[in-house]
């Protein structure tokens, strides 16, 4: 499968973003006309604002993995996740990304990097243990669509937007900003309002760009992998798994949950609310229609052999990617919710770890 079958973003999810970006832009420039402060204020912030972006982007994969303790890997030591990847990267014509595992039992994988030739993936050891061969096949499908999709560059605008309105709208209450007398337009109920509640929405539609692209990237890894099935099922057990284990926030964790597969907070968690992704039964939903649509009353069985043999077959996975790396005792395999039995003892499938 070449280059050319994969139209990375769908015509409406693309149109979306735009908007929203619009949004912001607007929001910024309301902030500004209703405070009445100086141009040189917000050209300040726009500035600092390209320069912390350019740095978080450039450094992504860097920045990213060192914020999750993770530990680049060779293939001698996760021969299950090079095959993978390489199969994926190959299939798509991109080059092979380094990958990475996290020392943290949440179940839970990321994507990094400005471009494929500087990409990283990321997988936690929770989910390495938890996931069967084919659902992590599933999930590196996703993660490797963003950095097709150069969603990296798109989050990272997103942010710098999101903090300029934020510091702008900080900075114009609490030291004036600097007022330009000369310019008409300042409205003080409507500066305070705007300071008030501007940050709130613009956090709103950075969390609607990210919903937006991880859409995107759940569709495009599927056309990737050929198996919608595989990533709907990973999805149910990650957020199980998120449940039962929940990264704790911190700023890291905070900054990489945009990022990250699934939210990785508890549901009860104030960072919930300001989740960066979509439901994850609205996920779900969309793959299997996609799965209905890909190969109908048969997708299972048909998906399954898919994702088997695009590793030349080989299904002996008895390795622990995670084990690997940390040697015996890395942590108990998580339970399958639905079974009680290990995770990745499934039919057809055999354990990741």
């Amino acid at each position: 499968m070449g280059n050319q079958k994969f139209h990375v973003h769908g015509h409406a999810n693309g149109l979306k973003t735009i908007i929203l970006f619009g949004l912001m832009w607007a929001v910024i420039l309301l902030i500004w006309y209703l405070t009445g402060a100086r141009q040189s204020t917000l050209v300040y912030y726009l500035v600092v604002a390209v320069i912390m972006t350019f740095g978080s982007y450039w450094f992504s994969d860097r920045l990213a993995t060192a914020s999750m303790g993770a530990r680049q890997v060779s293939e001698e030591e996760a021969p299950n996740l090079y095959a993978i990847v390489r199969e994926l990267s190959t299939k798509a014509g991109k080059p092979m990304p380094k990958i990475y595992i996290a020392p943290t039992m949440s179940p839970n994988a990321f994507a990094t990097g400005r471009n494929e030739r500087h990409a990283a993936v990321c997988c936690t050891q929770g989910i390495l243990q938890m996931l069967n061969y084919r659902e992590i096949r599933g999930v590196l499908g996703h993660e490797l669509m963003h950095v097709y999709n150069h969603d990296i560059l798109t989050s990272s605008i997103a942010s710098a937007m999101s903090m300029v309105i934020t510091y702008l709208g900080y900075s114009l209450m609490y030291f004036g900003g600097g007022r330009d007398d000369d310019r008409r337009g300042a409205n003080p109920l409507g500066a305070l309002l705007a300071m008030i509640l501007a940050p709130i929405g613009a956090s709103l539609i950075q969390m609607a760009i990210s919903r937006t692209r991880e859409y995107d990237a759940d569709e495009d890894g599927s056309k990737l992998t050929e198996d919608p099935e595989a990533l709907a099922n990973a999805l149910t057990k990650i957020e199980a798994g998120v449940a039962a284990a929940p990264m704790r926030p911190s700023n890291a964790t905070r900054t990489m949950s945009a990022v990250m597969i699934a939210n990785p907070f508890s549901a009860k968690s104030v960072s919930q609310l300001f989740s960066t992704h979509p439901p994850t039964a609205d996920r779900i939903a969309r793959l299997e229609e996609m799965q209905a649509e890909m190969y109908g009353s048969g997708g299972a069985n048909m998906a399954g052999a898919a994702g088997a043999t695009g590793v030349a077959g080989v299904m002996n996975l008895a390795e622990n990617e995670a084990a690997n790396v940390d040697g015996p005792g890395a942590g108990p395999q998580m339970p399958n919710q639905a079974s009680g039995q290990p995770s990745g003892q499934m039919p057809n499938s055999g354990p990741f770890a």
